[in-house]
């Protein structure tokens, strides 16, 4: 069944709007997949906070005009669907590499990150990116290791006077 004009727009609209807040973008192709493992495959998008998107290539190319992901244009062939990273660069990557480990028939074709296109065999290093909390934590390590090292550093001289008076008390009461 062929689409409305106003709801072509109103498709055109909803990924573009979603395009202009996502970290990351990733296209995959879906030949061969049953609807079945299509929901399955949004209920886990859903759940990995990624928008996931089956858009006609002409529509998607429209939405994707004025956003920085419009470098992924040339990558729209066949049936493909648009899966968007809302909660950090690579919530989508994660969601669609660990969906594609028990289903091969979704073949990854174009990954798209700070306005470049790159390949979908680079899907498992988006995918390994850390999630925002994570790279909190990992800051937080980075920041905190000069400042335990400098407490460290001042505390010795203090903790390795009291050991030798502490040794030579012992030695004075051995004597």
């Amino acid at each position: 069944m062929a689409m409305s004009y106003q709801a072509k727009q109103a498709m055109v609209a909803e990924v573009s709007e979603v395009a202009s807040r996502a970290y990351s973008a990733v296209l995959a192709e879906y030949r061969g997949l049953s609807a079945g493992q299509m929901d399955d495959l949004r209920v886990k998008a859903r759940e990995g906070g990624a928008y996931l998107k089956v858009v006609k290539n002409s529509l998607a190319k429209l939405a994707l005009a004025d956003t920085e992901y419009a470098c992924m244009n040339d990558a729209f062939e066949g049936p493909v669907i648009l899966g968007f990273s809302l909660e950090d660069a690579g919530s989508a990557a994660r969601v669609i590499s660990e969906f594609r480990k028990k289903h091969e028939l979704l073949k990854v074709t174009a990954i798209s990150f700070g306005g470049q296109v790159l390949p979908g065999e680079d899907l498992d290093r988006l995918a390994t990116l850390p999630t925002r909390e994570e790279a909190l934590a990992q800051l937080m390590r980075a920041m905190n290791a000069p400042v335990t090292k400098l407490a460290t550093v001042t505390r010795e001289p203090v903790a390795k006077f009291t050991r030798t008076v502490a040794a030579v008390r012992d030695q004075k009461q051995a004597a």
